[in-house]
């Protein structure tokens, strides 16, 4: 594949989203990349629950949508252009991508929990304005600090799903040492099913996954869920008094089934991004039950350990992935992702023969 000059555009397709129910697959074109910026040449892209909420509502969370924006940030790919000032992997490299940016001089946060630097940016994101551009085109000019080199003998599809993982690596870091112990995971989505093979790598004893349907409560039985129980049985919620709660369902009412769900003195991890909003949950219980709550928000440098437990065996994830569609069928994958009765993860291929015309 030619490399583009270091001031030469970069111009292909990519999803884009213009407002409610308004996604698009157009050609875009980036500028140049500068010194610290690679050209990838992305492989796979897994649609997000914040991708779903842009394309249907036009939000996710309190960000807002104020004008075309393109979506994605799980992705994985291959670098076809280093960045001209030597750091990041060289041309030919297999990445994973970090899509997050802390924001530039809040020391405070960024030693240790650059997560939660109150300027940080995400790919794909609509939390400031103008938008951080997501990742889902042909080929993307990323900073080459976000990229990170898959170990040997880990392909791009195996891959695909470390930025979700490592979102579920953090919640589960954040629920502590869990060897031996009693684990609920309320919402058994595509995170909801990463944080039970988490939970399983990390030693849990029983892992008992909870969801309104029998599809997500499938896949979360083939990572390492002992047992499940539908949303619906409000009383064997209750009655698995675990130690620990991971609550991913994003819902208020599924932060009040882990509340019930938890022991005295257990500690329930809120994973799910709730709406903005007053949420109205039981939060009496957390007072009465002495609980510890924990919110877990995106990730730091978990990505690399989720890289090597994937290049080991260590961590099992194949069944979340249900879908692949070619980049072509973006839409239909979109339509598909939106319905958790038939899907789990659904990934774009963005390597098919039907892209023309696309040049890094």
């Amino acid at each position: 594949m030619a490399t583009a000059a270091a001031t030469q555009a970069v111009t292909g397709p990519a999803v884009v989203v213009h407002g409610v129910g308004d996604l698009r697959i157009e050609a875009i074109e980036h500028a140049g990349p500068r010194p610290d910026e690679a050209v990838v040449d992305i492989a796979y892209g897994g649609i997000c629950g914040s991708d779903l909420h842009y394309w249907l509502h036009g939000a996710a969370g309190e960000s807002v949508l104020r004008a075309p924006l393109v979506l994605g940030h799980e992705v994985v790919g291959t670098v076809v252009q280093a960045a001209a000032d030597g750091s990041g992997p060289a041309a030919g490299t297999n990445v994973a991508v970090h899509p997050a940016t802390p924001g530039a001089g809040e020391s405070r946060y960024l030693e240790d929990r650059p997560n939660l630097s109150p300027g940080c940016t995400y790919l794909g994101s609509a939390a400031r304005f103008p938008h951080t551009q997501g990742a889902f085109s042909r080929y993307s000019v990323l900073p080459a600090r976000m990229l990170r080199a898959l170990p040997h003998g880990l392909d791009l599809r195996a891959a695909a799903l470390a930025e979700p993982a490592s979102v579920a690596w953090h919640a589960v870091a954040q629920a502590g040492n869990l060897a031996g112990k009693r684990v609920l995971v309320i919402g058994s989505g595509p995170i909801g099913s990463l944080i039970v093979a988490v939970a399983k790598r990390a030693g849990a004893a029983e892992i008992i996954a909870v969801d309104m349907h029998e599809a997500p409560l499938e896949i979360a039985t083939a990572v390492g869920a002992t047992r499940t129980i539908l949303a619906t049985d409000a009383d064997a919620i209750a009655a698995v008094e675990a130690d620990v709660v991971l609550e991913s369902s994003g819902n208020h009412r599924g932060l009040a089934s882990a509340l019930r769900g938890a022991m005295r003195g257990g500690r329930v991890v809120m994973v799910g991004l709730l709406p903005t909003g007053d949420q109205p949950v039981p939060i009496a219980l957390a007072i009465t039950r002495e609980l510890e709550l924990l919110g877990s928000f995106r990730f730091n440098d978990e990505i690399d350990g989720v890289l090597a437990a994937l290049a080991d065996g260590s961590l099992y994830i194949e069944p979340v992935v249900t879908h692949e569609f070619p980049f072509t069928q973006a839409l239909d994958a979109f339509h598909l992702a939106k319905d958790p009765t038939r899907s789990g993860k659904v990934l774009i291929n963005f390597r098919n023969d039907d892209n023309p015309g696309a040049t890094p």
